[in-house]
This record gives C-alpha cells, structure tokens and sequence, in this order.
C-alpha cells in the first residue's frame, strides 16, 4: 500500500478548472450545485452525469500531467493541501446544509489531490507526507462526506513500496498509528454495493488492506481487532450475488488466519466457523460456475483448514456439524471433493482430533474414507490435486483414527483392513512400497549433493540437514512415515490375519520390517517443533512400544 492509493480513493476526479468554467460551463455547476443542495453533498452519480454532460458538449476531461518534482517541490504540495484540505473542512461545519458555499472549495482540494499524485512515485519522498502531518489530512478524508474524495480509484503495485523501504516503513506506521484499517471499515460500512461506484470503493479498501498485510504481516492481528474480521464474515454472509468483493473477501480472510493463532481464534469466538461452513454448503452439490467462484471456495476452505489448527476450533467445527458436510462433500464427487478432504485431515489430526475421530466413525465416515484409500479419484487431477497430495490426506486420516480411536469405533476400523480377503492390506502394502521406491530416489540425489558439497570443501551444518530433511518429506517421506505407522498400528492389534498378511507381503515383494522400523524410528525423532515437549515424549514412546510388538 502507497500513498498513491490515499490519494486517490475516490471514483470521480475533478480536472484542473480552466477559463471554460467561468462561461457556459459555469452554468452547468451552478445547475448541479443547485440541485445537490437538497440532499447536501455533491452524489457519485450526479457528479458523473456532470462529466458525461461535459463530454457531450465537446470538453474532454484531460487529466494534468505532473512532470517528476523534487523535495521542495513536494513540500510546497503538501503544505498547499493542508491550507485547503482546512478550508474545506471548515466550510463544511460552517454550512452543512449549503453546498454552493463549500463547492468551490471542494473543488480545490481535488486539484491539489491530482498534483499530488506525482507523490506515489517517489517512495523516498513519503517521509515527507508523515513530518508535515499530512497522513492526518489524509486519513480524515476517509470519513469525507464528499463521495468524489472518499474513494480510492488507483492502486498502485506492492513493489513501489518495496523501491524505498525507509520511507515506506514511516509511511506505513503513520497510518497504522492512524487507525486507518479501523477508518476504511467504517467507510465499508456506510457503502451500498448495490451502486457500482461504491461497489468499487469496497473493492478498492479491500486492496489497501491487502497490501498493508503483504508489506506488514505482523500486523494482520492488530488489522483484524480493528472490526476487519467482523466486517469480512458479516460480508460473506451477506445475500448479495456472488462477485469480485466476495472473492477478495475471501482472499483477505485466509491471509488474515495464515499463521495467526489470534486471529484464528478471534474467528472462532466471532461464529466464523459457522459461517464458513455455510458459505461452503453451498458447493456440497453443485460445482463453482466460474473460475473466480472456485478461487473463492478454495479460499475458504484454506481459511477453515487454517482455524482448525487451533484446538478450540476443532470443537465449534464439531458442534457446527462440520464432519457431515465434509462427509457429504466426499460422497458427492464435486469439485469441492478435494478440499473436504484436506479439511478433515486437518480436524482429525493429533490429539484435538480425537472427539472428531469418533463422530467421524458415528457418521459412517469410513464408508466414504476407505474407497478413496483403495482407489485414487482421477478426477482430482483435472481441479488441480495431485495423487501423491490425496493419498497424503488419505492416510493421514487412517492414522489419525488409528491413534485416537478407542473400544467400539477402533474395533470397526481395525475390521475394515479384514474385509474382502484383506484387500486394504494390500493396498497399504503397494502405497508403502511405491513411496518407498520414491523416498529412495530422493535420497540418492540427495547424498550425491551432500558429497559433492564435501568434495567443494562446504560445511553441512543443521540448517542445510533441515532443508535436505524437508526435501525428502517433500518427495514422498510423510506418505511413507504414515504408511509406515498404519502398518505398525494393525500388525500389532492382536488380529493374526491383519499381522501374517502384513508380513506375507513384505516377504514377496523383498520388503524388510527393519525398513519400517528405521523410517519410524525417524519419524519419532522429528516430531513436529510446533508440538509440546510432553506430546513429543508421549508419542516418542508410544511409537516405540509399537515397533517392539511389531
């Protein structure tokens, strides 16, 4: 976000008045003045009938151009902004109800606004802006009973930010300091997208806010307690067709959750479980009709997938009959498919899962998991998932239920891998073997990185060990640690059947339960650093008195 967006949040730009206002065109102002004292400000769309009547009459709106200025140049603008920015504030309070005697000054301050545009491409002038107090100027017309000046028009790319980091980073905490996510909410507030202009001021704020998290990401908790996460839902939920606000909506909201335990939790005491489930419901039976909706659904189901990594949100995902959907979802075979099953993944997982793993079962989730375990969709490739990333999730939902489940719903798990002449052993066993092969592959490449660094004299210190280690899960090493662990779990179940087959199979295929051992023997070693030392110990040893029963 630049300060070019502050400039220019408005949808209609006055030109630079020339000698023409003061003869015919004159009178068409003073019509327009005249006509607006009624309701008592200038309206988005009466301003616009004035250009169109403008152009009808053969006077194009030419736009000034600015030639490139220097710092005293700059000063001068800003000083000159502040002078009429004042002026216009006070006639305002001085007749609020009479917009001829304010009209003129109105007009000045948009002057001065289109000469200060120049601003926005000289970063290393910002810090200008915020020593001569303009940001102050600047942030109350965001409140600006003047539609024309109320709205951002232009947005200016990320990267101008990035061309002066110095006088970006003072811009940015000036108008944070500002409260200017709180000030655009209140203006998203008061705006009817029902009228396009003001449609595109929302979507224009939404972009402002988009590229304050982009520049700061620290700051998205701080954005969202200042009444964006509550605006974001409540316009979510709202019955408006579905359109280009709605999908930046959803956008803003799954970067607001990336990573923010705070924000994560500020969504869930706000309901927004619920309403992102209702918002997904929609897509149970019917695929998105175009691109744009699609990218909102997966928007959201990334969003709902982010607050289940917080714990008190597996419960209100629980309560909001979040497993059926999902269920209902994998049933259906709509585009949704895929992400329904990420989701559960996500709502299964570790030990807050464990209330989810047993609805799971209740609902008869293993009817609709397991077919998936046996048979990779094709068409999860034609929406973008590919068959390594839906038998990650797969097996990451066995295992999660082979952890948590207990008596009765653990007894009919375990009896699945029985039905059918074990056929879902086999299957475990050919996933366990082609990842195997995959891991291996990787491995190779890997240790011939690794010496032709030593030969070169490089240093293999813990980082590059943690990168190398990323690269290997990447290739295929988590499906196979999954793998690894559901077979440990049903050999040492007590049910002869499950155990011989399991060891039939690897004895055919050349296959070695020291292999298991080692790649889980890893795999409790790696744990994730996110996790409790307590729940890293506890799992540490659990895994290992599976393996001695192995």
């Amino acid at each position: 976000m630049d300060v070019g967006e502050l400039l220019n949040y408005q949808v209609l730009i006055f030109t630079p008045r020339s000698p023409c206002y003061h003869s015919e065109q004159s009178f068409k102002l003073a019509a327009y003045r005249e006509e607006d004292a009624e309701v008592g400000y200038m309206s988005v769309l009466n301003a616009s009938s004035f250009r169109q009547n403008m152009k009808g009459n053969g006077t194009d709106a030419v736009f000034q151009q600015v030639e490139p200025v220097d710092e005293s140049s700059v000063k001068k603008m800003i000083l000159t902004f502040e002078k009429r920015s004042y002026k216009n504030q006070e006639l305002r309070i001085k007749f609020p109800d009479n917009p001829e005697k304010f009209m003129e000054a109105e007009l000045d301050l948009n002057d001065i606004l289109q000469e200060m545009h120049v601003i926005a491409t000289m970063p290393d002038l910002y810090h200008l802006l915020v020593e001569l107090n303009a940001i102050h100027s600047l942030l109350g017309l965001l409140s600006h009973e003047n539609s024309d000046i109320l709205y951002y028009s232009e947005l200016t790319d990320i990267d101008t930010l990035h061309e002066s980091e110095e006088g970006a980073e003072v811009l940015i905490d000036a108008l944070l300091e500002g409260q200017i996510v709180a000030l655009l909410v209140q203006n998203m507030e008061r705006l009817d997208e029902q009228v396009k202009e003001e449609a595109d001021g929302v979507h224009n704020t939404l972009s402002i806010i988009e590229n304050i998290a982009e520049f700061k990401p620290g700051l998205c908790a701080e954005a969202a307690q200042q009444g964006l996460m509550q605006w974001l839902l409540k316009r979510l939920k709202a019955k408006l067709p579905f359109d280009s606000n709605k999908l930046y909506c959803s956008e803003i909201l799954a970067i607001l959750l990336q990573n923010n335990d705070v924000n994560r939790e500020l969504l869930g005491e706000l309901d927004g479980i619920d309403v992102l489930l209702q918002q997904l419901s929609v897509f149970k039976r019917h695929n998105p009709a175009t691109p744009e909706e699609q990218e909102m659904m997966e928007n959201l189901f990334d969003a709902l997938c982010s607050c289940l990594m917080l714990g008190a949100n597996r419960d209100r995902f629980l309560r909001g009959e979040g497993l059926q959907l999902m269920n209902l979802m994998l049933r259906e075979k709509k585009m949704s498919r895929a992400s329904a099953l990420k989701v559960l993944d996500h709502a299964m997982i570790g030990q807050e899962g464990s209330d989810n793993c047993h609805k799971f079962v209740d609902i008869l989730g293993l009817r609709t998991i397991f077919p998936l375990f046996m048979k990779t969709p094709k068409r999860m490739k034609k929406v973008g998932i590919s068959d390594k990333e839906h038998e990650e999730h797969v097996c990451s939902v066995i295992a999660s239920m082979l952890r948590n489940l207990k008596a009765q719903q653990r007894t009919r798990l375990l009896n699945k891998f029985t039905e059918n002449d074990c056929e879902k052993v086999d299957r475990l066993l050919e996933l366990h073997f082609k990842y195997l092969e995959a891991v291996q592959l990787a491995d190779k490449r890997i240790e011939g990185e690794k010496h032709d660094m030593v030969r070169r004299g490089e240093i293999l210190d813990d980082g590059m060990e943690d990168e190398f280690y990323i690269r290997r899960l990447d290739a295929g090493l988590f499906v196979l640690q999954q793998l690894c662990y559901i077979i440990v779990e049903i050999s040492s179940a007590g049910i002869p059947q499950l155990h011989q087959r399991v060891h039939q199979i690897l004895n055919m295929r050349g296959g070695s339960t020291k292999v298991v051992r080692h790649i889980l023997r890893e795999y409790a070693e790696n744990i994730g650093v996110d996790k409790t030392e307590d729940f890293k110990e506890n799992e540490r040893r659990r895994i290992m008195e599976l393996l001695e029963n192995f």
